[in-house]
């Protein structure tokens, strides 16, 4: 029990050592973030598109941006073009890129100025895109790492690139209408029905951009409250089926299924110290996926796959910011059949899963706006890993 108790106070502690960091970047970048989505609009108008590329973990926010900006959440925004360039970028992206794209490089950690995400990005400045170090120096617009933990620097860069996608929509339509905003007004009240000039569009848009970064902040909070000692629970059992020989086997849809892949990057190849853990991400097989898909539904794609990996002492971690997707529900009902260690990281007020407990552990990320229920979601989980590795460390006597 005071283990437990222990390591809950970490949690907390762990997530609430965040937000003073994230308060401090977006009050510092606000005014450039408001100037590169202006640029970033004239470039999607002009035909433009935006290509991005990572290494390791940060491979999952290269995926995570292109799902947002091709897949909007916002009903009647339209799919602005995106790609992710895949562990291939440094051959595709010369190939691929026009001058009138932008590009978007992930490298969290410190990497030397000759690594292949700086060379990519030199390469595509050479060419006429408007480019992004997150974090790096060799960009029209670099950032430096906000932290010395790889994990809040992803959680810093994610609320920022979907401030950027938030962001672009405003300005698009604002150039393209002169006035309406659309679906968009819930997010940029102020802009309203009158049409303004552009330059007291970026003045709001910066204001705009911190009420986000105070909102994750927010819900973070709140979550160190509520959610520190269902961390330290799901730690520990995650760590006994570990010491079982069990895997982690994680899936998730659109920025959930990125969500998972991460978590899994996070597993097999950890930031430096961590001890590496078996884990597989059952959205990441594009190829198992469809076919199940064309072939059964689209509500068979993880539960087939879970059929074939999973063994009795895994966990099986689903994704949903809703709480109710049909083909979370199902991989969870499967797992349990099968014995597995069930943990789902929810949003909303956890929806049905929650409501009906459908998993052995539940973590809730209370928002009803998906980009900061995400945003959230990323500071659990990285939290939850961290924990596991605090017990690797305090079984092995701190080595």
């Amino acid at each position: 029990m005071e283990a437990r108790e222990t390591l809950a106070a970490r949690c907390r502690q762990d997530l609430l050592r965040r937000n003073p960091i994230f308060e401090a970047f977006f009050r510092a970048e606000a005014p450039r973030l408001a100037r590169a989505c202006q640029e970033m609009s004239r470039r999607f108008l002009a035909g433009g598109r935006l290509l991005a590329f990572g290494q390791g973990a940060t491979a999952t926010d290269a995926q995570h941006v292109a799902v947002e900006f091709i897949h909007p959440i916002i009903v009647g925004k339209r799919a602005l073009p995106a790609l992710n360039l895949g562990p291939d970028f440094e051959v595709r992206m010369p190939l691929l890129v026009q001058p009138q794209d932008m590009v978007m490089g992930f490298a969290f950690e410190p990497s030397p100025e000759d690594s292949p995400v700086i060379r990519a990005l030199q390469e595509a400045r050479k060419r006429g895109a408007l480019t992004f170090a997150l974090a790096g120096e060799m960009a029209d617009y670099a950032f430096a790492p906000p932290d010395s933990d790889p994990f809040v620097c992803q959680e810093v860069f994610e609320v920022l690139y979907h401030v950027l996608w938030e962001t672009v929509h405003v300005y698009f339509e604002h150039r393209e209408q002169g006035h309406d905003i659309g679906a968009s007004a819930f997010l940029y009240p102020f802009l309203g029905k009158q049409e303004q000039p552009l330059e007291a569009v970026v003045a709001q848009v910066q204001g705009s951009m911190l009420q986000k970064a105070d909102e994750v902040n927010r819900i973070r909070a709140a979550s160190a409250e509520t959610e520190s000692e269902a961390l330290a629970e799901t730690a520990l059992a995650i760590r006994n089926r570990l010491s079982q020989g069990g895997k982690l086997l994680a899936f998730g849809n659109g920025g959930s299924a990125t969500d998972a892949n991460d978590l899994v990057a996070d597993c097999l190849t950890p930031p430096s110290g961590f001890t590496p853990l078996p884990a597989l991400s059952l959205a990441e097989e594009a190829a198992n996926i469809t076919a199940i898909a064309n072939d059964i539904g689209s509500e068979a794609i993880f539960v087939r796959q879970l059929i074939a990996h999973a063994q009795p002492a895994d966990v099986a971690i689903g994704f949903s910011t809703s709480g109710g997707s049909a083909n979370i529900l199902a991989a969870l009902a499967e797992a349990r059949r099968r014995g597995l260690l069930t943990v789902a990281i929810l949003g909303y007020d956890g929806g049905k899963i929650l409501r009906e407990r459908l998993a052995d552990h539940i973590l809730v990320a209370r928002s009803d706006y998906i980009p900061r229920i995400q945003e959230t979601q990323a500071s659990l989980y990285h939290v939850l890993r961290s924990r596991i590795e605090e017990l690797y460390r305090d079984a092995s006597g701190g080595s």
